[in-house]
């Protein structure tokens, strides 16, 4: 059986097994990663996987899994399996039938551009942004590329079948001036053509040799600018946590804040996996729906949810093209560009600090949006709108919807962040925060 026949098989199968409503995706990735540290390529690998997502329900009853694809015996079984666990689960508050198509996809969004898959020229790439780093003053460079080729095939008992190609490059830089001046930065495309290893391990460079002979940090609230990679992490949790299942549940600070003012009305941010050259593009969400651009918050007023054709049923709303397996997901996060330069920011800022990057994002309430993270690499004193000197050992402890009322600024220019604490691809800029929290760290 070829491998797209496998999608619409799998549904058959579990229409036949007493299923409702079935979904089956099928993606096939090849991937080569390789990792530098010291300076130097340590490790290359080559992935080739091929993973079976299933969904089905059987009315209010549901169940899903996600299984490497071995055989099709196996995937058999599995269905089988599934039909199983979904009798015996306990029944949702609703049946939502799944979307009828067929629907009719933007073909410039289901192709991808070629990626060169070249061993010389991947390592090419590690080798020019190492370079970058150490022209910029790094003593050490370490980091990850990944290059990434995908196919994804979907079927459902809605006569739904789609198929798109998805390619992308992905940098990941941290250079270090000492054991404690680091630096990091990113550069994440869907063509050769908008990579920028050069620039990256440039940017990671700059910043570390800037942390140099940090200083104890001072807790307080501050005037505070948040590079790219920071304010990506919290324009990420507003994404993810906008999605309806997740506000249904109440594992959300925007719970029953359609139409209110949540943020500055600096601040717009959209899901739009249909712009054709951006990294996260998608043509049609996991139920086959296909993809839109949607205004989360618009000049800080919080205008929609993320929904797939269960939440949109309950909330008395059309589906919005978000539907992932189990549960709404953004694709392609975009926060709409200000009018400053990083310059003219920092620039506004007596006394304040500039964080870079951040990691182990963590909330103490998901309900009211109260959480901490750790600033990451070089962070910087700024007095009189001038950077004044490197310090460390401090955490933000805040509230996400106090940040996002007291965004000030925003830069023109913006980057698209993508690395293991940015999950979903996010373009964004330099932050202007007024009275941002900051504690003094424990680790």
């Amino acid at each position: 059986m070829k491998r797209e026949d496998i999608p619409p098989f799998i549904v058959n199968l579990g229409m036949k097994q007493g299923a409702t409503d079935v979904v089956a995706k099928l993606i096939e990735q090849y991937r080569i990663m390789i990792r530098f540290s010291n300076n130097e390529i340590t490790v290359s690998k080559v992935y080739n996987e091929i993973l079976f997502g299933i969904f089905l329900m059987i009315e209010k009853h549901r169940a899903a899994t996600t299984v490497p694809f071995s055989s099709l015996k196996n995937l058999e079984r599995s269905v089988r399996n599934l039909v199983k666990v979904a009798k015996n689960s306990p029944p949702a508050d609703i049946y939502a039938p799944l979307p009828e198509g067929p629907f009719q996809y933007d073909p410039t969004l289901l192709n991808a551009p070629q990626v060169s898959f070249n061993p010389d020229k991947l390592a090419g790439y590690v080798e020019e942004a190492i370079k970058g780093a150490l022209e910029k003053g790094a003593e050490k460079v370490a980091g990850t590329l990944n290059a990434t080729k995908a196919r994804m095939m979907l079927a459902t008992s809605g006569q739904v079948y789609g198929a798109q190609e998805r390619t992308g490059l992905e940098i990941s830089v941290r250079a270090f001036a000492s054991d404690i001046a680091s630096g990091h930065s990113v550069s994440i495309s869907r063509s050769e053509r908008d990579f920028k290893p050069s620039e990256t391990g440039s940017m990671a460079g700059e910043i570390a040799k800037a942390a140099s002979n940090p200083e104890q940090g001072q807790p307080g609230r501050f005037m505070a600018l948040l590079g790219p990679m920071v304010f990506a992490d919290l324009v990420n949790q507003v994404g993810i946590l906008s999605s309806a299942f997740l506000v249904e549940v109440g594992q959300s600070f925007l719970v029953d804040k359609i139409g209110s003012e949540v943020a500055s009305e600096k601040f717009t941010l959209i899901d739009d996996p249909t712009v054709r050259d951006d990294f996260g593009v998608r043509a049609f969400d996991d139920e086959g729906v296909p993809t839109r651009r949607n205004i989360i918050i618009g000049k800080g007023v919080l205008k929609s949810y993320l929904h797939n054709s269960t939440t949109a049923k309950k909330f008395g709303v059309e589906t919005t093209g978000n539907a992932g397996l189990i549960e709404p997901l953004p694709w392609s996060l975009i926060v709409e560009p200000g009018d400053k330069s990083f310059e003219d920011l920092v620039a506004e800022v007596d006394d304040g600090i500039y964080v870079t990057n951040d990691w182990y994002l963590r909330y103490q309430n998901y309900r009211t949006g109260d959480f901490s993270t750790i600033p990451r690499d070089g962070m910087f004193q700024i007095k009189k709108g001038e950077i004044s000197a490197s310090i460390r050992e401090l955490r933000i402890s805040d509230n996400m919807l106090r940040i996002l009322q007291n965004i000030m600024e925003l830069s023109r220019a913006r980057s698209w962040i993508k690395w293991w604490e940015v999950e979903v691809p996010t373009l964004a800029s330099y932050a202007l925060i007024k009275d941002l929290n900051f504690t003094k760290s424990t680790m």
